[in-house]
């Protein structure tokens, strides 16, 4: 990067983590430290919200996934509106009005406290492992631009995330948030424009789309119904909509952010722009993908687009073997690149045969390049056997620092970070205030004074820092981040949504049986998730389900035990 990147880069995060760290000075109690003294306004809370989930895993892997597999992700928030509105309806004036910290203290009121401490432990293990993936993504871009390895990036970033999340609390997180959000629209906006500048000036924005749908790009809508495929319209739809309820319901990262709202209103209207809000802007962050796909249709890209473990490579004994592999791929390319001319003729002329046919001799010739990056790969493996062989994190950035103006490639690589240190400081922040009113306040210490809590939840921070660090260290060996957050998550969001919906609408069930009920229904999510018998979203409606289900046999079994044992009494 450019001495003006460096200083655009550098500006943008020192203003940032002063504004939050100035907004939240004073904070002198548990209650502002963890909920910022519930007074937010709703937009704060709708751009907290969408800047906790919009983590720089999305600006650095959903481009990537358009670039390699198309726009059909953009289905997976299909049910986040509906998610968004059942929210309102039940969660948010019920979290509002029994005044929690977290969304596990109301389970303790309704069912007990084996109930409150299992779903606490579940978020924990899920939201701790989540965030060392969202701690890694911008590791990833400083070892690019430095040339070092991630493992430095990843503990420099980390520590700066958890030193102003232990300054600040809850309103340093949500007051950066607000600000990162619309730095992060306009540098968005500003990529978009520039990748359809950089095309060849007889390819604008319509023809670039269309070039990418003959190339199997722009498939963003699947309405077949198949166990087997993990983005259509109705896993998004019905899978999509159990994870959003369950991550925007349960998830104490997100519930931490509404329940800032200074009224019910204010958090309402919150989550309902952002349910309004999310499925265009991650259309927008998928469709850059899709042009930076046809951009590299007339402009080489890299053989491997991770810089480091390339030049890893060709500085090992294996250089000469790359150097053979890299003119092959030059000449497939070369190849590659007539036939895409001949398909712009077509495509001015018209011509739907001659479309058609090189659409077909396109695919092959992609799947000729695509063959040579995978020799490329078995060689770095040969090379280093921990060498991270999926580069499709790397696509954007590389496109990024190759090919932006100065100045522009500081701001997006400040947005990056800038989207991570929101996602990360939120789930710090819901981790320590679970940790600390959910066991240690609960369990350990009941009668301590406020400021020995506010101390505690101060060290709570900096213990799932050091936690979260070292799961960031081993995130490379998981192939793309925005999917393994996913995954990750609906192995236990299901569950955790199964016990609430229990809590709220079936009033019979006592705590005993949900209890048992969920420890039934994650075993069985577990199975079906590792032997693939369902892809991923499926496996949110799976445990909801059979927390449900199997909450009311078990509540009717102990039922009839007992008034068996009454009776023969």
């Amino acid at each position: 990067m450019s001495s003006a990147d460096w200083g655009v880069l550098i500006f943008t995060l020192v203003v940032i983590v002063g504004y939050g760290i100035y907004k939240s000075r004073g904070t002198k109690n548990i209650e502002g430290y963890l909920l910022g003294n519930q007074s937010l306004p709703w937009y704060s809370v709708c751009l907290s919200v969408m800047a906790t989930q919009a983590s720089a895993i999305t600006f650095l892997s959903a481009p990537g996934l358009a670039y390699s597999s198309g726009m059909s992700f953009v289905q997976f928030y299909f049910g986040l509106p509906l998610a968004m509105i059942v929210l309102c309806i039940t969660f948010v004036p019920i979290f509002h009005r029994l005044k929690v910290y977290t969304a596990y203290e109301y389970l303790e009121q309704r069912f007990d406290l084996n109930t409150r401490a299992l779903t606490a432990f579940l978020f924990l293990v899920q939201r701790g492992l989540s965030t060392g993936i969202t701690i890694y993504a911008p590791s990833i871009i400083l070892s690019t631009i430095l040339d070092i390895n991630t493992t430095y990036t990843t503990l420099c970033i980390g520590s700066i995330v958890v030193a102003y999340t232990v300054y600040g609390g809850t309103k340093a997180v949500s007051y950066t948030q607000m600000l990162q959000m619309s730095i992060i629209f306009c540098g968005l906006f500003a990529a978009g424009i520039m990748v359809v500048h950089l095309l060849p000036g007889d390819v604008g924005f319509s023809k670039a789309i269309e070039i990418a749908g003959k190339m199997g790009r722009t498939n963003a809508i699947d309405f077949k119904f198949d166990w087997n495929n993990q983005y259509t319209v109705w896993s998004g739809l019905i899978g999509g909509f159990f994870l959003q309820l369950s991550y925007f319901g349960t998830d104490q990262s997100q519930v931490g952010r509404y329940l800032t709202g200074s009224s019910v209103s204010e958090s309402r209207l919150g989550l309902l722009m952002n349910g309004l809000v999310k499925i265009p802007m991650q259309f927008l962050i998928l469709l850059i993908g899709v042009l930076v796909f046809t951009f590299y249709q007339y402009n080489r890209p890299p053989v491997f687009f991770n810089s480091y473990e390339l030049n890893k490579l060709e500085r090992s004994s294996y250089q000469p073997q790359l150097e053979l592999l890299k003119a092959d791929y030059g000449k497939a390319f070369d190849r590659k690149q007539i036939q895409i001319n001949k398909l712009n003729v077509a495509l001015d002329k018209n011509d739907r045969a001659v479309v058609d046919a090189q659409r077909v001799v396109l695919r092959q010739a992609d799947d000729e390049v695509k063959a040579i990056r995978g020799k490329v790969t078995d060689l770095m493996l040969k090379n280093d056997k921990g060498a991270d062989i999926n580069d499709n994190n790397y696509v954007f950035l590389s496109f990024v620092t190759r090919y932006l103006p100065r100045g522009l490639i500081g701001l997006l690589i400040a947005i990056i970070f800038l989207a991570s240190m929101g996602s990360t400081a939120s789930a710090l922040n819901s981790l320590a205030s679970t940790s600390v009113i959910d066991i240690y306040k609960r369990l350990i210490n009941k009668e301590a004074s406020d400021e020995k809590y506010l101390k505690a939840s101060r060290w709570s921070t900096i213990l799932w820092g050091v936690v979260c660090i070292a799961m960031a260290l081993y995130a490379s060996k998981i192939g793309n981040l925005i999917e393994a957050v996913n995954i990750l998550g609906s192995y236990i969001y299901g569950t955790i949504l199964g016990v609430f919906l229990v809590a709220f609408y079936v009033k019979q069930v006592n705590g005993k049986a949900v209890f048992y009920a969920a420890i039934l229904a994650e075993i069985m999510v577990c199975i079906c998730g590792f032997n693939q018998v369902v892809t991923y979203l499926w496996l949110n409606v799976i445990g909801c389900v059979l927390v449900v289900v199997l909450s009311i046999l078990l509540q009717l079994l102990i039922k009839n035990k007992t008034a068996a044992v009454s009776g023969n009494g």
